[in-house]
């Protein structure tokens, strides 16, 4: 293949959304805001199931889990956009953007993984309550995160080292506002047929295995439902599923806009504003959904908050 001023390239160009320098400072405000809404709110909840002796059940231990990845998660991005919005420069290192897709790629996958895992704890929950405690052991809880972290770091040091043996030419631009692994494998100049054909095969594998097993999960789980007598009993069971099948619905649609408009649209900006919905504003909202809808996290917060008040004044 031809390979254009082929080098190992020092640096790439982030393009972003927008390079009208009047958009900079809204685009910044707006989200340095969805940011910290982010890390607060998952922080948030984070504190409440841990401080919450009522919280230490299978259930709030993947939520807290899944809180502290979303806060990585979005920590991989936000941070060098906003810092390329506020100086004008939308330089990244080739280092830095090597780190970048390796930790974007564990993170994304764990928050797949990690969904994965709480449908299946609502299926025991719902489906077998009897043996719920025997079975969601907590050495088996424990087993399954320590799982999903091995697994989703073997994957991503996968595609690192995929990476690394590609060949950039010198003037790499990228039309995203972050070093997405489709994106970067495509500014190649060298043979990205290997690349392709692992993100294609751990696609499928990691991604829809996961994807099959939440639909199995539910498919379960509304069978139980529909099985009880009573209206109450059944919006009973349904609500204690209703919040993680929301975040599931949020997680998987925004992605699915992602990919359809990778794959219709004309241009690869329409892809980067796609890829906002589950990068920053999903992760944003998680804490919100699980909380608004749930009296013990609302309770667990409300004490956190009184704990921090009363500490604030008894310390001046």
């Amino acid at each position: 293949m031809e390979t254009r001023n082929s080098t190992q390239t020092s640096k790439f160009v982030l393009l972003g959304f927008s390079g009208d320098p009047e958009l900079q400072p809204f685009l910044f405000g707006i989200f340095l805001s969805m940011y910290l809404a982010t890390v607060l709110g998952n922080l948030l909840l984070i504190l409440a199931t841990v401080s919450d002796s009522h919280l230490h059940t299978p259930m709030y231990f993947f939520l807290s889990n899944l809180s502290f990845v979303d806060i990585g998660f979005t920590s991989t991005t936000v941070p060098k956009m906003l810092v390329n919005l506020q100086t004008k420069s939308k330089v990244i290192t080739y280092k830095g953007c090597i780190a970048q897709v390796h930790f974007f790629v564990l993170l994304v996958m764990l928050d797949i993984f990690l969904l994965t895992v709480m449908s299946y704890d609502r299926y025991v929950a719902i489906c077998h309550p009897l043996h719920y405690t025997v079975i969601m052991k907590p050495q088996l809880c424990v087993f399954l995160v320590l799982a999903c972290w091995i697994f989703c770091i073997l994957n991503a040091l996968l595609h690192s080292l995929m990476v690394l043996r590609l060949s950039f030419c010198t003037d790499s631009e990228i039309p995203h506002f972050f070093c997405e692994l489709n994106q970067i494998v495509h500014c190649a100049c060298s043979d990205t047929f290997p690349n392709d054909v692992v993100m294609y095969i751990t696609t499928v594998l990691l991604g829809g295995g996961p994807f099959a097993g939440i639909l199995h999960s539910y498919f379960k789980i509304l069978s139980s439902i529909r099985a009880i007598s009573s209206s109450q009993g059944r919006y009973k069971a349904f609500s204690t599923c209703a919040s993680h099948l929301s975040v599931v619905s949020l997680f998987y649609g925004t992605s699915l806009g992602v990919y359809l408009s990778s794959a219709f649209a004309q241009n690869s900006y329409s892809t980067a504003i796609a890829s906002v919905m589950y990068t920053v504003v999903t992760p944003m909202l998680n804490p919100f959904i699980y909380s608004l809808s749930n009296k013990d996290i609302k309770r667990a917060l409300k004490i956190l908050f009184m704990r921090g008040t009363r500490s604030w004044v008894i310390c001046p």
